[in-house]
């Protein structure tokens, strides 16, 4: 039987973030600046540290490598998903991510970073950037090139509750006044295409990646095929996002008393409303808005029961 792992999430300094992971999830922030909430992370930019159990004190990376037996046995070379909390309090660079082959060839390795957003809440008339026109490549670089940006970029409104599917090659962005749950590939490589012509802290422009934007962009656009699947179950509503190649993720809705089983390789959670409590075997766990944890191979069947919406991925 596993015992649930729960996580010490890791905050990232950026500066479009703010102080919204402060005032939604009660998050000790390091300052007024924080952008990324790493919250179920075994990336050695920011790796999740276990805060219960036998465990306790350990990080994501050192079970990974050490206690295959939690995750399956899942012979890849590192823990494959990454979930983090944004908070764009201001607009984000406009990037795009390499696929895994692109990123190991010219990123020592690295996966490649195909990703998703859930809306947790944003402001009125919110929009992001999702895809450009362009029909070709040469339309592409030249638009790029003659700064046809209101052209080429797309938008989209957006409104608490919609949920974006971001294959590699797609070129994206949050926008101001966006609180989102994303759930990726274990990556940290994004390449910038543009940052509105703003300066960093050190009141330089930040470094942009144009040549390798332009390399890994799916051009023309397409838009990511997935379709939502809702079904209900005693005490919860379960609402199938995606299923991918990377991984597939839901929302749970509880509402009461819920039952589950847990026959994937490994489970990772985020509670982002509510509270409930988790009964794995003959134990207990409160869960609250805030907390992320997983629910190793092994783990078997499971309640929940209270009211609460938690974002759900597996492999």
């Amino acid at each position: 039987m596993g015992e649930p792992l729960f996580l010490q999430p890791v905050f990232q300094e950026r500066i479009w973030g703010g102080t919204a992971l402060k005032e939604k999830f009660g998050y000790d922030i390091p300052n007024d600046h924080t952008g990324e909430c790493w919250a179920i992370s075994a990336h050695p930019n920011g790796p999740s540290i276990v805060r219960n159990g036998e465990y306790a004190g350990k990080t994501l990376i050192e079970l990974w490598e050490k206690h295959a037996e939690l995750f399956g046995n899942q012979h890849m070379k590192v823990f494959p998903l990454l979930t983090k909390i944004l908070d764009a309090n201001d607009d984000l660079s406009v990037q795009v991510h390499p696929n895994d082959q692109y990123a190991n060839e010219h990123e020592n390795g690295e996966l490649g970073k195909t990703e998703c957003w859930y809306i947790i809440d944003c402001k009125e008339g919110a929009e992001l950037i999702y895809g450009h026109s362009a029909q070709t490549k040469e339309e592409f670089v030249s638009m790029i090139e003659n700064n046809q940006w209101d052209e080429l970029l797309q938008r989209i409104k957006i409104k608490p509750g919609d949920f974006f599917y971001v294959p590699s090659g797609t070129i994206h962005a949050l926008g101001e006044g966006t609180l989102v749950l994303e759930t990726q590939q274990s990556s940290d490589t994004t390449y910038r295409l543009y940052d509105y012509n703003r300066p960093g802290q050190d009141g330089k422009l930040r470094e942009l990646h144009i040549e390798k934007s332009i390399d890994v962009s799916t051009i023309p656009h397409q838009v990511a095929d997935f379709s939502p699947e809702v079904h209900t179950i005693p005490g919860a509503t379960i609402t199938k996002f995606v299923e991918s190649d990377y991984f597939t993720v839901y929302k749970w809705d509880i509402d009461g008393k819920a039952k589950f089983e847990q026959n994937q390789p490994f489970m990772l959670f985020s509670v982002l409303e509510g509270e409930a409590e988790l009964t794995v075997g003959e134990k207990q766990y409160p869960v609250k808005k805030g907390d992320h944890f997983i629910l190793p191979a092994k783990t078997g069947s499971f309640e929940l029961d209270g009211n609460a919406t938690l974002i759900v991925s597996h492999l």
